[in-house]
């Protein structure tokens, strides 16, 4: 499920209201946010990240290329709610367990608003592991070339690249001018919609820093021909970067360079935003390109200067990055909070105990005619069957034996001769309780089919999409829940 577009009050807009591009200068502690807003670096043991990451299991992965990648990344959740990125690299990678410690405090030491900065990293053994600040609205890849609702705006892509360049020049500024594969996956997007550039591409992946993964046709010359990545190098792919943003494809710069020196460089742009932008914008963004993809490396302009050219091109700086982005910041559900029910409250915090606590004392009075169903056909074996396997199930649930309680519930769905929303309720319960979020989210949403009014399956899929961190769309949820059980109780 995709973050939810909301309409909000007009106090509430105005009172988040803030310009969203800063001046370079403000990014020089970090953006104008406290430095000590940001958490500290922390070592974190192995079973910390195995327990957050609910033991690195496939269904967390966010990598680009799942469980393929050579180093994988995954989601997780620390003990005080905190949500994290963590990425384990192969064995082969960091054989030297003290220059990675070395070089992973030098990038944690790194604070600012342009990054998903780096907050700790584990090395036990064999393993290998950095933590980063979880970025919940995905990468520019996905809002550039996998667009779903909307393509993304003249004003927000002018936006990304003015803030990549003041991630850039942070980094140089602090020593940390290199930057591996700088690429559409690496950019990343907060949960206030502010583009950030991942902390990852400033550790080296391996000794030796040969880290360049990207099909050849975007790699930068130089590193072709010596197999090391400069400051310059990272320039050309920010050129490269440029290209995306203007044309929402990824094209081969040798290909985008041929369409500049003929003049035909309107053939760049992304037909999407044809009429939403200016000709000369078009024109001074495809010049900044060019002069980022030259093949003499020292042609190329620095960061700083690439900061000041995209700091004239900005439009609509009044306009938050969730409103360009068209999604909901996370940070809104919290201004407007909802008055919970018992079982709201217990959704919210995950309380699984008590969600069982409440589905027991419910029992089976929402399932519609149900009962009186039954009893007129209790008279064939089948039903008798089906009857017994819900009946050891309710056994087995009220013991918490939920592996049990699964299978018979099972039986009882698969008998297909009685739809009971309440049974899919409680083996979503006993999924959740088993650590299977994905499955107990379908018979959530499946009791919902069966009965739409019913708020507790609303309730269930919210607790459902906490547990799998996709935290707007479990409040959405949540108050979907809350309104029907309001309205039933008004009736």
């Amino acid at each position: 499920m995709g973050a939810r577009c909301s309409k909000f009050s007009l106090c509430w807009f105005q009172s988040h209201l803030k310009a969203s591009v800063l001046e370079s200068s403000d990014l020089e502690n970090g953006g104008k946010s406290d430095r000590n807003a940001f958490p500290s670096f922390t070592e974190f043991s192995f079973e910390q990240l195995k327990a957050a990451t609910s033991g690195f299991s496939s269904d967390n992965i966010v990598s680009e290329h799942g469980e393929k990648a050579p180093n994988v990344v995954y989601k997780g959740k620390l003990d005080n709610d905190r949500w994290i990125a963590v990425k384990r690299f192969n064995r082969l990678a960091w054989p030297d367990s003290r220059q990675f410690l070395e070089e992973a405090r030098t990038v944690g030491s790194l604070r600012s608003e342009r990054l998903a900065n780096l907050i700790g990293c584990c090395c036990e053994g064999e393993e290998r592991l950095l933590v980063a600040e979880f970025m919940h609205h995905e990468t520019l890849a996905k809002h550039l070339f996998h667009w779903e609702s909307q393509p993304m705006k003249w004003a927000m892509r002018l936006r990304v690249a003015l803030y990549l360049a003041q991630a850039l020049e942070y980094c140089g500024s602090r020593g940390r001018a290199l930057y591996h594969d700088l690429n559409a996956y690496r950019i990343l997007f907060d949960t206030d919609g502010n583009p950030r550039l991942s902390c990852f591409g400033l550790m080296k992946n391996s000794r030796d820093g040969k880290s360049y993964s990207t099909n050849l046709a975007f790699t930068p010359p130089e590193y072709l021909r010596t197999g090391r990545v400069t400051p310059e190098s990272v320039v050309y792919s920010f050129g490269t970067l440029l290209l995306d943003l203007l044309s929402g494809k990824h094209i081969p710069p040798s290909h985008a360079l041929d369409l500049i020196r003929g003049k035909n460089f309107l053939m760049l742009m992304d037909s999407a935003l044809e009429g939403h932008f200016s000709k000369d914008d078009g024109t001074e963004l495809v010049r900044l390109a060019s002069r980022c993809l030259q093949y003499e490396a020292r042609e190329r302009p620095n960061a700083k200067s690439l900061v000041t050219a995209l700091m004239s091109l900005q439009k609509e700086t009044e306009v938050p990055s969730y409103v360009l982005m068209g999604i909901r910041p996370e940070t809104a559900s919290s201004t407007q909070p909802l008055s919970l029910t018992p079982f709201g409250e217990a959704c919210l915090r995950t309380d699984l105990t008590a969600i069982h606590e409440i589905l027991e004392k419910i029992g089976y009075k929402d399932d519609e005619g149900i009962a009186n169903e039954l009893s007129f056909q209790m008279w064939t074996n089948q039903m008798q069957e089906t009857l017994n396997s819900k009946k050891h199930g309710d056994t087995a649930f009220r013991a918490k034996d939920f592996a049990t309680a699964i299978d018979c519930y099972t039986q009882f769905i698969d008998g297909g001769t009685m739809v009971s929303p309440t049974v899919y309720a409680r083996r979503c319960l006993s999924y959740l309780m088993s650590d299977m979020p994905q499955e107990a989210l379908g018979d959530a949403m499946q009791a919902q089919v069966v009965s739409p009014e019913w708020s507790t399956a609303s309730y269930l899929q919210a607790a459902c999409l906490f547990s799998l961190g996709m935290e707007t769309d479990a409040q959405e949820t949540l108050k979907d829940g809350t309104n029907l059980e309001a309205k039933r109780n008004k009736n």
